[in-house]
Parts: structure tokens; sequence; C-alpha cells
């Protein structure tokens, strides 16, 4: 089972997702990872969701500090790559 680290999350960290392709991005924050290896989010409504973590996308900076959005499996890639080195 991996955790928030592997993947390069941490708890807290601003996130945003859709259920479908032709859904609107919704913005949630981080808690865990679930049972099932779906990622635990808190909503603005405070609501909980478990959503897949193809579905997410991780708010991150980009080259010249502008906000840019990053799927969380690249990001998840990208942080195993760099353990082997």
């Amino acid at each position: 089972m991996a955790d928030l680290v592997s993947l390069g999350l941490a708890a807290g960290m601003r996130v945003r997702f859709r259920r479908e392709a032709s859904d609107h991005w919704r913005f949630a924050t981080v808690e865990r990872i679930e049972r099932d290896g779906s990622l635990g989010l808190r909503d603005a409504k405070g609501a909980s969701r478990a959503i897949p973590p193809a579905l997410v996308e991780v708010e991150t900076r980009g080259p010249r500090g502008a906000k840019a959005w990053e799927p969380v499996l690249e990001r998840a890639a990208r942080n195993e790559q760099l353990r082997l080195l």
C-alpha cells in the first residue's frame, strides 16, 4: 500500500479533481490514502471524497513561478525515478 510521500503528496496539499472528462474541476485538499488505493480528499464544502489518483491533479509552480497543475500519477512516477538516483 502506497503512502502520500511515495506519491509526492502531503496532507493538506491543494488538488483538483473531476469524476468524468466532461465534468468541471472541483478543488479539494489531500487527507490520506484510502484502503482501495484512492486518494481521500476533503472538498470545499467539507465533504469527504475518495477519488482515484488518475483523476486528480496537484497544484504546483511552473519554472517562472506561475500556478500550474500536474497529474498525480506523473508526479508519483517522477518521485520514483528520483529515488533510483
